[in-house]
């Protein structure tokens, strides 16, 4: 009756000449359509409607649209549909994440437009995005885990501050990545394939899982993986001529006469990566009461060259003369106990993570600009001045990170049922990260490097130990029927440290005080002896210790909501929340004009957020969303100091204003739509500068006096660098059947941003350029009979070069002068991506 209904109204439009424009000329035959459409809908979409989405965010199984949160959750299904492997891809379909990556398993994480654009050092600010892998939190110092996705439950992006339930590093947001646990119910097991190409170059990935019941109280579930990427980057020939010594080095050989040729050649595709990873896990239930789960993962990943491109080289290509590589392996155990004492929901989580990783960097870059900006290679010249053989400054890094990370928590939960609810407990998280970044110069002399390391002209090796003690509870009231409020308090103590060594060498060619020579300082600043303030013996290999320091300090964070349901499909709530990141140690103080600033303070963002979760069309609509306005007060911002060295301190305020939401759709059978986006708008509260006075006062932009050098000045009203002001996805999949007997699938998605800065200040962001705005088309074509499905899949439809992330390989001003930043870099999406999918189920 409907559809006939339609029909009529369709032919009485034609017979009008009713366009899309014209249709609010005709609103009888309007109002009509749009009566129609609820029953229509009803009529042809799945009666059943969209499946609930399951969710843990607050600590407990609920319904993600009785959540009064805002949470972008995508299940096993979804995952699997988008074909997502790593953390790149699903980070495209989280609309309120931003992501730096340099490499696989090194990505900075942002959310809601928290970032400032810092250099990201390993001795810089804590990250402000926390990620858990099941209950236990994974960010190590420079970023978290690069997890192969595969038989994963869900990933969860809960947006804006979490520290009441999650704490430290969670001060902008959560990621969590759920894995599918051991079911004693049933035997289970599947593999996938995957064959592609990019580039010309072949990949594959392998995947497997079997869930196998020991008993009718516990079963075990292994998992492994092994995956190929065939690389798209090109090392293309060239040369580089130092303006000092006109030392020439070229990446062929034999090389172009007058060159010398390096241990880097050129290479077509010089960044492939090998992912070989597995993961078992146990579950026993003990009682009726009592559940236990030790699991157990361990992945490696081998990757040559960099993932980034030289805009003035060429689309997809670099000119790099030494070795670059990243070997990354870590191991994590984890235990879950759950059960119950008298009313009380009681879970202990805890989990202890390894982690190794070696790298090579090319830094040939700071090499060329220092020598020619500030005469670096003349320094080499021994005596000053005098005409010895031409000497080769090229720098290249031999980099090496050891991680551990220890965490525990105990904490109990009322049910969730009870009018009067709460969840609450204790956490204790120790994360250590031995750091060496080895700075080698290959003809650089014996006595002129630091002690016991030949040709190092600079060496890191120290251990940086963050620590955290958090008590946290929330605790909710129904006030009434459908309305409930909610008060949460996290109280913390953070105690960090750093001990070890940096620096040059006691007989160093720039005659510098930074490293062995360091001098200890009577109270009224004269400097003792050169090498007093370098302590023997050293630590971890380093010629002595010129570093010791730790900082401690405790705080809280509270939360407040309010929640009110309409009914069961309809809900509002209202919140108001603080996120923390701790405060940590500046290895070095600075000269004049910046002051001496031994240890740097937290910083926390306050979130005034109203949100909506709704239901639609006898739950064939749902829709969620948020508005959200963040202050961000004293954050941390990391830099290049003297000597390219990081130095941190609190250097200004911003303010986030935004809206996010996420739309799924059921509007016929077999067609589903889904959608989410962020719109912000992030800036700066005020003016901005690197630089203080004496008295640690930001210099002025402008007026008389000393004022701030404009490449560390960026006015009030400025954009957040890093993340873009808007991001979004669309996808449609449509499935039907074929043959009587199987069933088929089309599916496209679409993921736009826009442009975002590369900087804070307008300078450096003009130096090294803007990411700009791009859009992503991915498509997929499938069949599927019984346990087996096969798929054909073109990722980068159009293969669009996008930039994720400009750097350069230094960032460093001498007065008002850039010394380098003239070469940037832009890491890119993978070109386009052609495979086939083949799959089983028993």
């Amino acid at each position: 009756m409907q559809r006939s209904r339609l029909r009529k109204l369709r032919r009485a439009d034609q017979n009008r000449g009713v366009t899309r424009s014209g249709l609010w000329k005709h609103a009888p035959i309007a109002a009509a359509i749009l009566a129609a459409i609820p029953r229509v809908h009803a009529q042809t979409a799945d009666s059943s409607g969209l499946a609930e989405v399951v969710v843990t965010a607050e600590k407990r199984t609920e319904n993600l649209q009785d959540v009064p949160l805002s949470i972008t959750a995508i299940n096993t299904e979804k995952l699997e549909q988008l074909g997502v492997t790593n953390f790149n891809d699903y980070v495209k379909y989280l609309p309120s994440v931003a992501a730096q990556s340099a490499a696989p398993g090194f990505a900075r994480v942002f959310m809601r437009g928290v970032a400032s654009g810092d250099n990201g050092n390993h001795s810089g600010p804590l990250p402000s995005v926390g990620t858990y892998l099941d209950e236990m939190p994974i960010t190590t110092i420079q970023g978290a885990l690069d997890i192969h996705v595969y038989d994963i439950e869900r990933v969860e992006a809960l947006a804006g501050p979490q520290g009441t339930l999650y704490g430290a590093s969670s001060e902008a947001g959560t990621v969590r990545i759920i894995t599918n646990k051991p079911d004693a119910s049933a035997f289970k097991a599947g593999y996938d394939l995957q064959g592609d190409t990019v580039r010309e170059r072949g990949g594959y990935i392998a995947e497997g899982f079997v869930n196998f019941p020991l008993g009718p109280n516990a079963a075990v579930r292994l998992v492994g993986w092994a995956e190929h990427d065939g690389g798209y980057i090109d090392n293309v020939p060239g040369t580089l001529t130092y303006p000092s010594s006109g030392v020439c080095i070229a990446n062929t050989n034999p090389p172009p006469p007058g060159c010398n040729s390096t241990p880097a050649l050129a290479k077509n595709r010089y960044n492939p990566v090998d992912i070989y990873g597995g993961r078992a896990a146990l579950k026993v239930d003990l009682n009726d009461n009592w559940t236990i789960t030790p699991a157990l993962m361990a992945q490696q990943t081998n990757a040559d060259g960099i993932f980034a491109e030289e805009p003035s080289v060429g689309a997809r290509k670099v000119t790099h003369f030494y070795p670059e590589y990243t070997d990354d392996q870590w191991w994590m155990a984890a235990l879950t106990v759950e059960g119950k004492v008298a009313n009380l929901d009681v879970t202990y989580a805890g989990g202890y993570l390894h982690r190794e990783d070696r790298t090579a960097s090319d830094y040939t870059d700071y090499s060329f600009f220092y020598d020619k900006n500030l005469g670096y290679g003349t320094y080499f010249v021994d005596p000053p001045g005098s005409s010895n053989a031409p000497f080769d400054p090229s720098q290249y890094i031999l980099g090496r990170d050891g991680y551990r990370k220890l965490s525990h928590e105990l904490r109990v939960a009322t049910s969730k049922d009870n009018p009067l609810r709460f969840i609450g407990g204790l956490f204790y998280e120790r994360q250590e990260h031995y750091i060496l970044q080895n700075y080698l110069v290959n003809q650089l002399g014996v006595d002129e490097s630091v002690s016991g390391w030949p040709h190092t002209i600079w060496l890191t090796d120290q251990v940086r130990v963050d620590r955290d003690y958090a008590v946290f509870g929330e605790l909710t009231y129904d006030l009434t029927p459908k309305l409930s409020g909610t008060v949460g308090y996290r109280f913390f103590r953070y105690d960090n440290s750093i001990d070890g060594f940096f620096g040059f060498g006691p007989n160093n060619v720039y005659g510098s005080s930074t490293g062995e020579n360091a001098a200890t300082h009577a109270p009224d600043g004269t400097p003792g002896a050169p090498g007093s303030a370098c302590t023997h013996p050293g630590i971890l290999g380093g010629p002595c210790v010129n570093l010791s320091n730790d900082v401690k300090k405790d705080g809280s964070t509270p939360k407040f909501n309010l929640t009110y349901k309409f009914d069961d499909a309809h809900m509002i709530y209202a919140t108001v929340s603080r996120g923390f990141r701790p405060g940590g140690i500046n290895r070095r103080t600075q000269a004049p004009p910046l002051p001496s600033l031994a240890t740097y303070s937290p910083d926390y963002l306050k979130n005034y957020e109203i949100g909506w979760k709704t239901s639609w069309l006898d739950n064939h609509l749902r829709f969620n969303g948020a508005f959200f306005w963040e202050d961000w007060q004293d954050f941390q911002f990391s830099f290049l100091g003297q000597n390219s060295f990081t130095i941190v301190r609190n250097a200004g305020a911003a303010r986030i204003k935004g809206v996010e939401g996420d739309l799924n759709w059921l509007p016929m059978a077999g067609l589903s739509l889904t959608a989410g986006a962020t719109l912000i708008d992030p800036k700066l509260r005020q003016d901005f500068c690197i630089n203080t006075d004496q008295n640690g006062v930001p210099l002025p932009l402008s007026g008389a006096g000393v004022t701030c050098p404009v490449l560390n000045a960026a006015p009030k009203g400025t954009q957040l660098p890093v993340t873009p002001k808007f991001k979004g996805n669309v996808t449609a999949r449509y499935t039907f059947g074929i043959g009587g007997n199987m069933d088929a699938h089309v599916q496209g998605a679409f993921v736009y941003q826009s442009m975002s800065t590369s900087q804070l200040a307008p300078a450096w962001a003009a130096l090294i350029g803007n990411q700009p705005a791009y859009a992503i088309f991915d498509a997929t074509a499938g069949v599927a009979k019984g346990n087996y499905t096969l798929e054909l899949f073109v990722n980068n439809l159009f293969d669009r070069n996008a930039q994720l992330y400009r750097y350069a390989q230094c960032t460093v001003y001498s007065g008002s002068t850039p010394v380098c930043g003239a070469n940037p870099y832009a890491t890119i999406t993978q070109p386009r991506t052609i495979g086939l999918r083949f799959g089983q189920r028993f």
